[in-house]
């Protein structure tokens, strides 16, 4: 019974169950990745090769098939894949970041005293009087 007690506080706590979320979410991300490479990119890709796919690219040694070709397109899919993430990544951190500054502008802002607004005040109505004379 203890044991099923440390179970449910330890699959219960915060940390597993945004772990979950995460493992969900990004598994969901890596299929919109994966549609984009290959429904896509590789589809321009392939026209700017001249329609080289290099799966099928192959040599036989005795009775075994050395599919090299394959590889070859899982490494450019990889690197695809990577480069995407990469802008990804690089988009959500550059609108963070100006979230971020616009939360600091706002923090920053000086709030004036009722002593400070008094003196702002005088000085405007004092820069009025100027302007009139």
């Amino acid at each position: 019974m203890a044991m099923w007690n440390e179970f449910k506080k330890f699959a219960v706590r915060g940390n597993v169950i945004d772990l979950a979320v995460g493992v969900i979410i990004g598994g969901a991300f890596g299929k919109i990745v994966s549609s984009l490479v290959n429904d896509i990119i590789m589809p321009l890709v392939g026209l700017l090769l001249g329609g080289i796919n290099f799966s099928g690219l192959s040599w036989k040694v005795g009775k075994a098939e050395v599919k090299y070709g394959a590889f070859i397109q899982t490494v450019v899919d990889f690197l695809i894949i990577a480069f995407s993430i990469f802008l990804f990544v690089k988009l959500i951190n550059t609108l963070y970041e100006r979230v971020k500054k616009q939360e600091e502008v706002k923090e920053t802002a000086p709030t004036l005293t009722k002593e400070e607004e008094l003196l702002t005040e005088i000085r405007d109505l004092l820069k009025q009087q100027r302007e009139t004379l």
